[in-house]
């Protein structure tokens, strides 16, 4: 049988032809943002799951876009300026809203749950330390690195898209780092499951934080995976 996608085909590339591919990735739990490199073939190997399966999955998506004829802009190509001025207003604002409210709950199911469910220490640090390090991540795109990439559209100097690709290097090494946390907290949490005597806050919490994490793998795959090749691409030229 012929797919759409075979295992040589890297994650981020998958992605980029393909959004919906996200939910099938999602679904599998396969690393799509910093993991976006890597060949599908490698993953599916590394998880043990079954190549025919993931591959039906990835051609069941593709048709339902095409019959859908979905009109979603071409990231690959589409100005610097409508790609990073998308992430802050999606992304960006997503994010702003929502830790915040996070780091509420999860200190008050701590308070009220935790002597019961010792995992909940664990929670609450491993989130607090993702919350930290995203707030500053976002200033950097927002105040360094952003300003640089349009600066770079506007005038296509060199010397501005050496500076931008300086801190996406620093950038990308955050993700990596987001990325290890959101699944230090899959695995504590069990993905997420609910406890018998969970309260409502309890069940609001964990709905949130994977909420969080599949905006987050989103936002990652956007830069990892579409702006910063695209960037980089240009300086080797």
């Amino acid at each position: 049988m012929t797919h759409v996608f075979n295992p040589s085909n890297k994650i981020g590339e998958i992605v980029a032809e393909l959004p919906k591919a996200v939910e099938v990735f999602g679904r599998y739990k396969v690393d799509f943002c910093c993991g976006g490199n890597r060949a599908l073939g490698e993953a599916i190997a590394e998880q043990g799951l079954d190549t025919e399966q993931i591959l039906t999955a990835l051609d069941e998506a593709h048709a339902h876009a095409q019959a859908l004829k979905e009109q979603k802009i071409d990231w690959r190509t589409a100005p610097f300026v409508e790609l990073v001025d998308y992430i802050v207003n999606s992304h960006h604002a997503y994010m702003h809203t929502t830790l915040p409210e996070l780091s509420q709950i999860t200190t008050t199911i701590l308070r009220v749950h935790g002597a019961g469910h010792k995992e909940l220490s664990k929670v609450h640090r491993l989130f607090h330390s993702l919350k930290l390090e995203l707030e500053q991540h976002l200033i950097t795109e927002e105040e360094v690195l952003f300003p640089l990439v349009k600066e770079y559209e506007e005038t296509k100097s060199e010397d501005v898209l050496k500076k931008a690709i300086e801190t996406i290097d620093q950038l990308e090494s955050e993700h990596e780092g987001a990325g290890d946390i959101l699944k230090e907290l899959r695995e504590i949490t069990q993905d997420y499951a609910i406890p018998a005597d969970a309260c409502g806050t309890y069940e609001r919490t964990y709905a949130m934080l994977q909420e969080m994490e599949n905006d987050l793998f989103q936002h990652i795959h956007l830069e990892n995976n579409i702006l910063h090749p695209r960037l980089k691409a240009l300086l080797a030229e």
